[in-house]
């Protein structure tokens, strides 16, 4: 869904074009890499990509985003725009039939990627969060409910960029091992808000017997991590 800037580095590293079959994959927050393509080939790219350094010429290559990383990828980045909530244009509605929906709306405009194909991608170590859709949702993945993960744990990556503690059951492309570490857990933590009305707290409050036992708790909606890259 996002990535969350916290404490980060000063600014991004820039925007650079994405490969064109994963463009709608990135929700935000993934570790991703630089890849490479002719220029000849059927990736397609802004004319500003072409035009940088390569005028004249179509046996060179040139750089693109992407999601499939190995062991040895490197450089290594967080991907900052996503195809839902943060990164679209105009966010997700809220209301839908009788005015029911309070999440997972239709999303309304596109992804930011979508007019440029390019992403932008940070490289500076510090204070991250990616929300707990964007990240490795195996029950010993990098979830709340996992009762191994403590501050401090070390975190590497999947095949497909998803952040992921380091477990003996890991293996980056069928290697067998763990990728390098990338980041340090800090803690899960709600988006930060201080005020929320969900429906339930909006009802229960409002009915004849005045019973809050059914309210629900804020739930955890992203990882924070400290970000160390490779």
């Amino acid at each position: 869904m996002a990535l969350v800037l916290l404490n980060s580095g000063r600014e991004p590293l820039g925007q650079f074009d994405v490969k064109d079959t994963q463009l709608t994959s990135f929700k935000g927050g993934e570790v991703c890499t630089w890849g490479s393509t002719l220029l000849t080939s059927g990736d397609l790219a802004a004319s500003d990509v072409f035009q940088d350094g390569y005028v004249g010429t179509t046996s060179k290559s040139r750089p693109y985003v992407t999601l499939t990383l190995t062991a040895t990828s490197a450089p290594l980045f967080l991907s900052d725009d996503g195809i839902a909530h943060y990164g679209t244009l105009f966010g997700t509605i809220v209301g839908g039939t009788a005015g029911q929906v309070v999440s997972g709306g239709a999303v309304l405009g596109p992804s930011t990627a979508t007019g440029s194909g390019k992403m932008t991608l940070w490289d500076k170590q510090g204070l991250y969060g990616t929300t707990l859709d964007a990240v490795d949702t195996a029950a010993d993945g990098l979830v709340p409910t996992n009762s191994t993960l403590a501050v401090g744990t070390a975190l590497c990556y999947t095949a497909l960029g998803l952040l992921t503690p380091q477990r003996s059951t890991n293996s980056i492309n069928g290697t067998g091992s763990n990728s390098p570490v990338v980041a340090y857990l800090s803690e899960f933590s709600t988006n930060g808000s201080l005020v929320t009305t969900p429906q339930t707290l909006v009802a229960a409050l409002n009915s004849p017997s005045g019973d809050v036992t059914s309210l629900q708790q804020e739930t955890f909606y992203m990882a924070v991590y400290s970000f160390v890259g490779v």
